[in-house]
């Protein structure tokens, strides 16, 4: 009963707000998706350095050391992940296949990016700032 009282005390203007609050979430989203494509590269950078390149049509298993650790990560079906990581909270392990963006393992200071054949090294406009 005193749901009912409160859906009815909402106005126009309230239903509105909400509205927004749900719409431009669900636009930045869907606008942030359409901005990052699908790239044609794994890029592996271990310590801020990029180390590794693979295309994402060729499929295989890569195992990376780096001074903090190691992962395996498994190319297939135009897709990435991380398959096995010496971390301990294996964030990267759960983050599945990806065709697009990144998976970043922070303990063990590997990321591995899916991009373009040949990205410039100076990134100063991302998906984010435009």
């Amino acid at each position: 009963m005193n749901l009912r009282k409160t859906i009815n005390s909402i106005g126009l203007a309230d239903w509105l707000l909400m509205a927004i609050f749900v719409i431009i979430p669900l636009a930045g989203m869907v606008f942030i998706n359409s901005i990052i494509s699908s790239g044609s590269d794994v890029v592996i950078e271990i310590e801020g350095m990029d180390k590794y390149r693979y295309p994402l049509s060729d499929d295989r298993v890569v195992n990376i050391k780096s001074s903090h650790g190691s992962l395996n990560v498994e190319i297939r079906g135009r897709k990435v992940r991380v398959t096995e990581a010496s971390c301990a909270n294996k964030l990267c392990e759960r983050q599945g296949w990806l065709d697009k963006g990144a998976i970043i393992c922070l303990p063990n200071r590997i990321s591995i990016t899916v991009g373009g054949p040949q990205e410039p090294k100076d990134r100063t406009v991302d998906a984010i700032t435009g």
